[in-house]
């Protein structure tokens, strides 16, 4: 050991030496720009409903989007499709890690890939459905580019955004790679705390790395943006909030609690889960709980508000006002965009 390099150097030295850049998946020859229907959209918009119904017309199987739906018993506050939905038509990546289980980007991106490379053997069509725009991006464009996470670095990095608050790792971001910063928001915990990640191990900022172009797209993704008004959507999210509640949300937390949940970073901080953690440390008063409500219902709104933003700025998403069709048109026009671009 050189004179004043420490075990943890070397240790870090020796994790370096074995990153290797990720790879795109490799798609066989024959499923090449096979169609991929994918339904996005904001939290309570109904995409659920939508994704069954056109399933059940074409002969399909879902695949989940969510990044908290992988995670077993976390059912109610991810809003869940229930078991009798996929004892009729197959789901993909829903229940597949336990809370002690990472799943991150590139997870999805293998995991995906995989289910629709199954569905499509099958001759079966893959849909789609999710609200996380990170993912579907990275399932359509490639995953994103840059090392494997390096554990060490990255805990230093959520202990800094615990004590100092993300607003502060954002403008550490924006002077370092004001491109990159400008593609996210201050909200982005894990994609601010990514960037920082990416950029002390390579030394390169992240908008240097290579992007993937619209004609290397692998399968022929129809894609599909289901929106309505705020002044609809909002009270929908909120109605959904008060649903969950009823149904059992707090005990659900209280139980996944006792499992480890906030020892998973990320699913301790998503919506609700965040909001419920904080209440089950407070005393529990009816002012306490009208507070844990309101904020569960405000981080819903912003994060429908998020989803809008994302995919604005998605080329090959089209947006389908459903707010005034019935579901059979709205169904209908998606399953009619399928058959005709063949």
């Amino acid at each position: 050991m050189n004179p004043g390099t420490t075990f943890e150097d070397q240790e870090l030295k020796k994790l370096l030496s074995q990153i290797v850049l990720p790879q795109k998946e490799k798609i066989p020859d024959r499923l090449k720009k096979k169609k991929v229907i994918v339904l996005a959209g904001p939290t309570a918009v109904g995409k659920t409903k939508h994704s069954l119904a056109i399933a059940e017309a074409l002969g399909g199987e879902i695949v989940s989007a969510d990044s908290m739906q992988v995670y077993r018993e976390m059912d109610i506050g991810t809003a869940k499709v229930g078991k009798a939905e996929r004892a009729t038509i197959p789901h993909h990546l829903i229940d597949i890690r336990e809370l002690n289980e990472s799943f991150n980007v590139m997870d999805f991106y293998r995991e995906a890939h995989k289910a629709i490379r199954s569905i499509l053997m099958q001759g079966k069509v893959p849909i789609v459905v999710g609200g996380t725009g990170f993912y579907i991006h990275a399932l359509i464009y490639g995953p994103p580019q840059g090392p494997q996470s390096v554990p060490e670095i990255r805990k230093e990095l959520e202990m800094e955004m615990e004590k100092s608050g993300a607003n502060a790792l954002y403008e550490r971001l924006h002077k370092i790679d004001p491109e990159y910063a400008k593609s996210i928001t201050g909200g982005d915990r894990q994609k601010i705390i990514r960037a920082l990640e990416i950029i002390s191990i390579t030394k390169k900022k992240v908008s240097d790395f290579p992007k993937m172009q619209r004609e290397d797209v692998p399968y022929d993704f129809r894609c599909w943006f289901l929106h309505t008004s705020k002044e609809l959507l909002y009270p929908h999210i909120e109605m959904r909030c008060d649903e969950m509640i009823a149904a059992g949300f707090i005990d659900e937390v209280r139980e996944l609690d006792k499992k480890g949940l906030r020892k998973n970073r990320t699913a301790a901080q998503s919506i609700g889960y965040r909001q419920c953690l904080e209440f089950i440390e407070s005393k529990g008063t009816p002012d306490d709980f009208e507070e844990f409500v309101a904020a569960f219902k405000r981080a819903s709104r912003r994060y429908a508000k998020r989803q809008f933003t994302w995919f604005r700025k998605e080329p090959l998403f089209r947006w389908l006002n459903v707010e005034n069709l019935p579901l059979e048109r709205s169904v209908g026009t998606i399953l009619q965009d399928y058959e005709l671009s063949f």
